[in-house]
């Protein structure tokens, strides 16, 4: 089959614009279709990893994704109990890599999407939302969409990749099964005005029944609440008053600035789920990101980990396709590739939760006390290096692999 692409990508975040560069560098025809208006929506993952950033550089893209507003991370830390701790030392990477890259992730998506554009056969479809999928017998060869005139329309591809969220439509339209992890949290995000200082100050607090993340956005904190599962409208009655004033007491950095919070249109709910799919692909379909498989927010690893699905995707479907090839038999060796990882960093995210974030969220009044591994770390610097290259690399980091056209 032919088509109107090669490649469909339904999804225009981190894992598909990766996915469309990569596949359009192939000599691919292909499409992303993205049902937002452009890549501006707060809110959202903006730390680019080592992992990523040495795909960047496998690109040979560095000084240009350096160029675009960000700062450098270089090491990780939280106040635990009032007390700070360092966590994650990166320092110690390729020049290269050696950091954090804190860039809004609009910039991030708008980057990748220029670099895209170079290739001719690349297309970014906006405004454009998948609706379904088109079958041809039991094979997936296209998706059901609706554009920015709200008529639908079909589109037919030699493969289709799902990389839509997670709340996919089209995972659910492939019949696939989600097995639930879980996840004993939900998070407030807010922003908070900040003053403009050398470095970044991005840290975590840590406090009786509270956890608060501070992203260092330059002018503005970026703030991740976290609390019980299921309690957000419980902490809403309380009045916008009182949680401004327990923002205030958890992180006293930010407790000048609290009162510019206006009232809780200003707070957006993020419901934390910890999923994945048992299969991720089923023929003309390939689920990838976190459509594929939800992480929790625990170390920030979310966007990298779906960047390397876009590229274990392309190292192995890319150059067949390229050279006319069935994509289909080759899709259980991108789950096959990309599982080990996805189990282990949920693992990882897992124990953290039941073992840290849960036992804490529901300590309220005694005080919190470091844990070894904290006390350690703080303790020993050489050891740093080993959550750095966690959070940094996870398990089996990818390489670009996929051809170049030529």
């Amino acid at each position: 089959m032919d088509g109107d692409c090669d490649v469909l990508i339904v999804g225009g975040g981190p894992a598909g614009m990766m996915a469309g560069l990569l596949f359009a560098r192939a000599g691919l025809r292909t499409v992303v279709i993205e049902k937002h208006a452009d890549f501006l929506r707060d809110f959202r993952g903006d730390t680019v990893h080592p992992s990523t950033l040495r795909i960047i550089a496998d690109l040979g893209l560095t000084e240009r994704f350096l160029a675009r507003p960000h700062d450098k991370v270089r090491s990780l830390g939280a106040l635990v109990g009032g007390r700070h701790f360092e966590i994650g030392d990166f320092s110690h990477f390729d020049p290269r890599w050696n950091f954090i890259a804190m860039m809004p992730q609009w910039h991030f998506l708008d980057f990748v999407a220029d670099e895209a554009r170079a290739y001719p056969g690349f297309r970014l479809l906006v405004e454009t939302e998948a609706t379904g999928l088109v079958f041809d017998g039991d094979r997936v060869s296209g998706v059901r969409c609706r554009g920015r005139g709200g008529g639908e329309t079909m589109m037919t591809a030699r493969l289709v990749i799902a990389s839509d969220g997670r709340r996919s439509i089209l995972r659910d339209a492939a019949e696939l099964t989600v097995r639930d992890v879980g996840a004993p949290m939900d998070v407030f995000w807010f922003r908070l005005p900040k003053e403009r200082t050398p470095g970044n100050d991005t840290t975590g607090v840590f406090a009786p029944g509270r956890i608060i993340a501070l992203i260092d956005r330059g002018d503005y904190w970026q703030c991740a609440w976290v609390f019980p599962k299921g309690e957000a409208e419980q902490v809403r009655a309380g009045g916008i008053t009182a949680f401004r004033a327990e923002v205030a007491d958890v992180a006293p950095m930010v407790a000048g600035r609290v009162d510019s919070l206006g009232g809780w249109d200003e707070v957006k709910l993020l419901t934390v789920t910890l999923d994945r799919l048992e299969t991720w692909h089923r023929p003309g379909l390939l689920v990838i990101g976190d459509a594929a498989h939800a992480m929790s927010p625990i170390g920030g690893v979310g966007i990298n980990v779906a960047i390397q699905d876009a590229v274990a995707a392309a190292n192995i479907l890319a150059g067949p396709m390229a050279r006319g090839g069935d994509p289909d038999p080759l899709l259980a060796r991108v789950q096959a590739r990309r599982l080990p990882a996805v189990r282990l960093i949920q693992g990882a995210q897992a124990a953290a939760q039941r073992a840290i974030i849960a036992p804490l969220l529901q300590r309220r009044t005694a005080a919190v006390k470091p844990p070894l591994p904290l006390r350690l770390l703080d303790r020993f610097p050489l050891l740093r290096r080993l959550p750095a290259a966690f959070i940094g690399f996870g398990y089996k980091a990818e390489r670009v692999r996929s051809p170049t056209a030529g």
